[in-house]
């Protein structure tokens, strides 16, 4: 028996008509109204069905984004590359209406436009979550970690930005009983990566080198063109070899921006491994998926979980959700071992203790 909550939580997107964000308002509408089955959804699974997640129908959105292309066009642009099923943007026009209503332009104070959303609306609460195209500048994700603590708000960072890892937040955010969680969502050759590696640990096969390829468009593929955007991410992609080997492989990961491939990416492993006898082998993977499909389901997921850790009285890193990130707050980077301590978060949100 579901004893998902009734109250209605704020979910506040940073980067609201980017194409993660559409997809996310789009997926919780669809979802919503049963008009499609909620694959990808970690938090539809039965071990959280007693949880008392926030129901996706109680979720109000808003945001800020310095774009101004209305959400339903986005939505039919999404449609056009194939990442929405057609029909579904005039079948939640009223959704993504509403939703666009609630976007702001960046100027000012944001917490402001936070603080009045959460109290126009009569919500419990509000989860901040950055899903915004990667950058080079940390003042702007530090200045959104920094909005959502003075807005009394948790706060989710599923890019690589600095957010909440900026000098005192964690700290002024644990002080003030706010919950918060990150960073960079693991949604592809990571997530794959957080698999496997446990594999080579766990039959004592000796990886000699892990190399990787990304080929992606949209605006994150231009963002990443630029190292200094990239270094970050390819951190998290080397700390799941790192933490799961004992030590980091030989290789490289590259990632090339290819605008034609849109919302879509491709990532190659090349993992040159020894067996018994120092016999060589090689494990080489293919990934082919839509970021934006892959990304939206976690962004609901993390906005429950997050929003049910604020309403609990949890503070600070939310031990358990590492599940969901390249580059978590806390726990182990081995796929299975985050799946346990995810489990046994939603039984801490099941007692509330």
């Amino acid at each position: 028996m579901s004893t998902a909550s009734t109250e209605r939580t704020g979910l506040w997107l940073i980067g609201a008509r980017g194409s993660v964000a559409t997809t996310t308002i789009a997926g919780r509408a669809a979802l919503a109204a049963g008009l499609w089955p909620p694959t990808g959804l970690v938090t539809a699974l039965p071990p959280f069905a007693a949880s008392g997640l926030p129901d996706l129908d109680h979720l109000v959105i808003g945001g800020h984004d310095i774009a101004d292309t209305p959400l339903v066009k986005r939505a039919e642009e999404l449609v056009a590359g194939g990442v929405l099923p057609h029909g579904l943007p005039s079948a939640i026009a009223s959704e993504l209406a509403a939703a666009d209503t609630e976007i702001r332009y960046p100027h000012g104070d944001p917490a402001l436009d936070i603080a009045d959303f959460t109290r126009r609306h009569g919500l419990a609460r509000t989860v901040v979550v950055n899903v915004a195209t990667v950058e080079t500048d940390p003042s702007v994700s530090t200045g959104y970690a920094n909005a959502a603590i003075d807005a009394g708000c948790s706060y989710v960072n599923f890019t690589p930005a600095t957010g909440m890892r900026g000098e005192g937040l964690a700290e002024r955010a644990t002080a003030a009983g706010l919950p918060f969680a990150g960073r960079d969502g693991k949604t592809g050759q990571t997530l794959l990566r957080a698999a496997l590696a446990p594999m080579f640990a766990q039959r004592a096969l000796n990886v000699r080198s892990w190399s990787g390829t990304n080929l992606l468009g949209g605006g994150d593929g231009a963002a990443l063109a630029d190292p200094a955007a990239a270094a970050a991410k390819n951190a998290g992609k080397e700390r799941v070899l790192d933490d799961n080997l004992g030590t980091l492989p030989e290789g490289t990961v590259h990632i090339d921006n290819v605008p034609a491939l849109g919302d879509w990416k491709t990532a190659w492993d090349h993992v040159a491994f020894d067996g018994f006898l120092g016999t060589r082998m090689v494990l080489q993977t293919i990934w082919e998926g839509c970021d934006s499909s892959l990304a939206a389901p976690l962004v609901l997921d993390l906005a429950r979980l997050v929003s049910r850790a604020h309403a609990v009285g949890l503070a600070g890193p939310v031990p358990g959700l590492g599940f969901f990130f390249k580059d978590p707050d806390s726990g182990s980077a081995a796929l299975g071992d985050q799946w346990r301590e995810l489990i046994a978060l939603a039984e801490t949100l099941r007692t509330g203790s």
